[in-house]
């Protein structure tokens, strides 16, 4: 596979990742009770939408005429996000943060693997860099609000 064909299904593997963190937090912010994660929930998802548009952009730049734009049908996020599900139909807020943190862990260690991509030029690095950032840090919210509401 060419370099460009590499980062660009890179970038594609994020998008998807994206995709699914958007709809997975969406379901979680009309699942939960709690008014202040209703509100976080949408936050992360409105933020998932534009990282994803972010990524989309750079994708287009790069010569991808249709980059991705949905969420993935396999793989550990797409499970991740799935038991979410389950968690939503027992309406337990603890239970919906661990999901929402497993989800995230797979967004997480799908940044580290995009970033271990040798051939991304600096804009592209800094952009996933930058949205690494952003999702880690809302992972370890989540799992501090996950653990604080186990302790309840």
């Amino acid at each position: 596979m060419s370099q460009q064909k590499e980062i660009i299904s890179t970038i594609n593997g994020l998008i998807e990742t994206l995709k699914d963190g958007q709809k997975g937090f969406r379901e979680a912010s009309e699942a939960v009770k709690d008014s202040q994660l209703k509100s976080l929930f949408s936050e992360y998802s409105l933020q998932r939408s534009k990282f994803a548009g972010e990524l989309q952009n750079e994708a287009i730049s790069l010569g991808e005429s249709n980059p991705e734009d949905s969420s993935s049908t396999a793989g550990a996020m797409h499970r991740a996000w799935i038991n979410l599900k389950a968690a939503i139909t027992s309406a337990d807020d603890h239970a919906i943060l661990a999901e929402c943190e497993r989800g995230e862990d797979s967004a997480v260690n799908e940044y580290k693997k995009a970033m271990e991509e040798k051939e991304l030029s600096s804009p592209i690095r800094e952009t996933i860099s930058r949205q690494y950032s952003d999702v880690k840090s809302a992972h370890d919210h989540i799992r501090a609000l996950r653990d604080a509401a186990k302790n309840n």
